[in-house]
């Protein structure tokens, strides 16, 4: 059984605000299904609480999150999952006293799957990534880098409409970064899924993602492809100065 394809997350006008600090402040961010887009910014701008408001994880104080023109904003994270919104973390968050296709296994039950379907989906996703020899392994017993990528395969066990990536490659070396790259690359052909990154390696977004979107301070700095953001002034003096405007963002 698989889940009805969703076009379009969308988040219009989304602020959030801790006590007195607005993490989030009128921020509109479209992501559409079979493109990577990139969710940028320096440390602090807000993008892990925009991928938690998106998720379900956080509830926006005040704007929208919508899926194909639907408000799924006061949803739950598991209701909003089980919409088509699946997602990874920094911190892996595996269940680590269960094998890796259990781990994908229990996601795609989650989200609709017999056992028998969703242990086969597991395997599935497990072969393409390159883990199928992983799959018998306890979580407790994986790499850094195999944590992270098994995080990603069990966001694709839920069957996403969307896909949502955070800091996928983070700690990872130079070639565990190019293979990820090709990963991610080829998510929405193979899954039919929209993709956003959040990632501080600029090799990485750049090299993968259609559209980037830019946050600084808790708002929207810039939106446009990877070639409008390298050279956007605005852009250049978030991550690297007033003085370093007309430079280029390094990748």
């Amino acid at each position: 059984m698989s889940r009805p394809s969703k076009e379009r997350l969308e988040a219009r006008g989304v602020a959030v605000a801790f006590g007195g600090i607005r993490a989030l402040s009128g921020v509109d961010l479209e992501l559409r299904r079979g493109e990577v887009l990139g969710l940028i910014g320096p440390n602090g701008a807000g993008k892990t609480t925009m991928v938690n408001v998106l998720s379900g994880f956080q509830r926006p104080t005040s704007g929208s999150i919508s899926l194909d023109g639907v408000d799924v904003s006061k949803l739950t994270a598991r209701k909003i999952a089980q919409a088509g919104v699946g997602r990874s973390f920094q911190a892996a968050r595996l269940f680590r006293a269960m094998t890796v296709e259990q781990n994908l296994s229990v996601a795609a039950i989650g989200s609709g799957l017999s056992l028998k379907a969703a242990r086969e989906r597991a395997l599935e996703i497990l072969d393409w990534m390159g883990l199928a020899k992983k799959a018998d392994n306890r979580c407790d017993s994986l790499s850094y880098g195999d944590e992270r990528r098994v995080s990603i395969a069990r966001a694709l066990a839920l069957q996403p409409s969307f896909a949502l990536l955070d800091e996928p490659a983070s700690g990872m070396n130079d070639a565990e970064c190019e293979a990820l790259m090709e990963v991610i690359a080829e998510l929405p052909a193979r899954f039919g899924c929209g993709v956003l990154l959040i990632e501080h390696n600029m090799k990485v977004i750049m090299g993968v993602c259609q559209r980037i979107h830019v946050l600084d301070g808790g708002q929207s700095l810039a939106e446009g492809s990877p070639q409008d953001i390298q050279k956007n002034p605005a852009v250049r003096r978030a991550y690297l100065g007033e003085k370093a405007a007309d430079s280029t963002l390094a990748i």
